[in-house]
């Protein structure tokens, strides 16, 4: 939020301090400091009302705001008020004015604009909850009950008595309609008392309940009304468009937007929903970006809580994953966040249609037959070091096709390229995605301190340098995308016959050079096929200094596409077969001819997951691509001590094999 827009009378701060049965809140401005009442708290009311006046000064309060995500974590955005609660229709509050007093053109266009965004990202004020699964009747009205505990029922000046006879219209308004009865979602661990006996009203013909937690926004999107208490979702009905009946006396209601059984008082009049709109989310709203721990917009936080939805609804409530070590448990969790993983689950113990997630291309025995697969990979923009150091990652790929580098079967990447659609929107996201990359010098991994300097035209005679990265050979992406060579010798041998006057440069994989992974056959000959052979060097400055790049899979190749460099291909790689690289293999699947950007757009910003090292949430490639920066910018050159030691163990291992292997 611009700081021009934000009412003088909302923080534009605040820090949250949770302890079992008690907040401690500070509202900071940046002119005075006010005593805060957060609602919900009366012994709090009348301490901190006693401070006020001690001092002179109006106390500030503070209720939850309409965007959440997790309903047991700090709210991401608050509701300031000076002049009392919001919900409580029995006094002014400072809402009501602002809800009169929102009616500047501009306000109403950010309004409409931020209804536009709500619909969008399907977002709720209870975003924790999942998409109800079943079937629902057609049409149907949507009854909301609460919790008979709930607070706003009394503030919105009703009673119990009000739900039987909210139910009572909604049946008899609408006899063409079905009746589907929701619980208002509240605190996932909170023990449920509503107004209904569920069960008794599930034997009436045209009543249907759902007794779980439900998402709101797709109950309201296909709902013919809805009719409330005292609830919020009654407002968030209003954003969908949605005829609200009212029962009570909510904030929302008495505006002449709602159909309301109680009489509305003298200082509510009629006005436009987009008063209401900038009022509620703008004009006494306050929010926090919760990556940067900064104040931001509504537009901002909407966003970032619709991101989080799509990622955690993209998979069933529990899946099963199998063979991962305890140091990537935690990682997976964190990468299928809105599920509960179960790990090493019996085979015989795994329910009919169950998502099993593997890495990789290893098919456990769970896996063998399973219609739902999830496989995961390394993703392209991943860290500052190696994953064989146990550096956690920034991206995963997760595949439910197959996964990228396997070209013997498609993979929704290949999918996504062959037939996804590339609007001007996501081609600028991938343009400015694909300076940043180059501009900043990042790579996969960003590993690797000297500097390397390009041959004079003296030494290379045809003036031409090609850059062969090398690959572990035990790599899956070898395995299942190079038909052919697989070799890092070989590869060097067939460039080398190919290009007899370039000068060849060699870089060998970072894992190899670490002796996290054993070196490929015949690559300490290396030397015979290249002009040099290059160590710690960035692979990001290198790129910028050959004039080619020759690869069997290595990411390296579409790292140099990023950087307008020529890429031969002698494997199979995902980003072969567009049109973009010189291939010496052939796809059949991948007809389709892209753009630099389309290929980046899919690569970059829709196939992959990102997880924030801030927030340890979802994010963009935009966000992750800053984390990423800061990381580097804060790492010290020297390995940790933990680092060395795993190294040392790695290496201690892989000479065991060896000599087993030889004897």
């Amino acid at each position: 939020m611009d700081a021009d827009e934000q009412t003088t009378n909302v923080p534009i701060g605040c820090a949250f301090l949770k302890k079992p049965g008690l907040f401690t809140l500070w509202a900071l401005n940046r002119q005075w400091c006010a005593p805060v009442v957060y609602a919900g708290f009366p012994t709090g009311f009348r301490l901190l009302s006693v401070s006020a006046r001690w001092r002179g000064s109006t106390p500030l309060h503070l209720a939850d705001g309409f965007v959440h995500l997790d309903p047991d974590g700090p709210p991401l955005s608050l509701i300031a008020d000076e002049q009392g609660n919001y919900q409580d229709a029995g006094r002014a509050s400072s809402l009501e004015t602002q809800v009169i007093a929102s009616s500047l053109p501009a306000q109403h266009d950010r309004a409409r604009k931020l209804i536009t965004l709500w619909q969008t990202h399907k977002v709720s004020r209870y975003n924790h909850c999942r998409t109800y699964q079943g079937a629902l009747p057609l049409p149907y009205v949507l009854v909301i009950d609460q919790d008979a505990t709930d607070a706003s029922i009394a503030s919105g000046l009703a009673d119990a008595d009000c739900f039987q006879r909210m139910l009572d219209a909604a049946l008899q308004e609408n006899p063409d309609c079905h009746v589907v009865v929701a619980p208002c979602s509240g605190t996932r661990h909170k023990k449920w008392r509503g107004h209904f006996d569920f069960a008794r009203l599930a034997a009436q013909p045209r009543i249907t309940t759902l007794t779980g937690q439900a998402h709101p926004a797709p109950l309201l999107e296909h709902a013919q009304a809805v009719y409330c208490v005292a609830s919020p979702i009654g407002f968030e009905a209003l954003l969908w468009g949605k005829r609200v009946r009212t029962f009570g006396l909510p904030f929302y209601a008495g505006w002449g937007l709602t159909e309301d059984d109680r009489p509305a008082p003298a200082r509510r009049k009629p006005v436009a929903l987009e008063n209401l709109v900038y009022a509620c989310l703008v004009a006494c709203s306050c929010y926090l970006d919760k990556e940067t721990a900064q104040p931001c917009g509504p537009e901002q936080l909407i966003a970032w809580v619709g991101l989080q939805r799509r990622m955690r609804g993209r998979f069933p409530p529990t899946v099963y994953a199998y063979n991962f070590s305890s140091y990537k448990m935690p990682i997976v969790r964190r990468f299928f966040q809105g599920s509960q993983v179960v790990f090493d689950a019996p085979v015989e113990t795994l329910p009919e249609q169950a998502t099993v997630v593997t890495w990789g291309r290893r098919t456990p025995k769970a896996s063998e037959n399973v219609a739902n697969a999830v496989r995961l990979e390394d993703g392209f923009i991943r860290s500052v070091g190696l994953g064989a150091d146990l550096v956690a990652p920034l991206s995963w790929a997760m595949d439910t096709r197959g996964i990228y580098y396997d070209a013997t079967c498609a993979s929704d990447l290949e999918d996504i390229l062959e037939h996804g659609v590339f609007d001007n929107l996501l081609i600028g996201r991938a343009r400015q995605l694909r300076h940043r990359l180059v501009t900043e010098g990042l790579t996969k991994y960003n590993v690797g301190g000297s500097g390397w300097r390009r041959p004079d035209s003296s030494v290379c005679a045809n003036n031409t340098v090609i850059l062969v990265p090398g690959q572990v050979e035990s790599d899956a992406s070898l395995a299942f995308g190079a038909p052919v060579v697989r070799k890092n010798y070989d590869l060097l041998a067939a460039v080398r016959a190919a290009n007899p006057q370039a000068y060849i440069v060699y870089k060998p994989h970072p894992d190899v050079v670490a002796g996290l992974r054993q070196a490929g056959q015949g690559e300490v000959d290396a030397h015979h096929c290249c002009n040099e052979i290059v160590i710690d060097v960035a692979m990001a400055q290198l790129l910028l200094q050959v004039d080619e790049v020759h690869t069997l899979t290595s990411l390296t190749g579409f790292e140099a596409l990023l950087r307008g460099k020529k890429v031969v291909c002698y494997g199979l790689p995902f980003y072969a077969g567009w049109g973009l690289t010189a291939d010496v293999l052939r796809l059949e699947r991948r007809t389709r001819k892209l753009a630099l950007d389309e290929l980046v757009a899919g690569v970059l910003i829709l196939y992959p997951t990102y997880v924030s090292r801030t927030t340890g949430k979802f994010t963009t490639p935009e966000r992750a691509l800053a984390e990423l920066l800061l990381w580097r910018d804060n790492t010290a050159t020297l390995l940790p001590w933990w680092r060395k030691g795993l190294r040392w163990l790695l290496k201690l291992e892989r000479q065991f094999d060896d000599f087993f292997r030889q004897g």
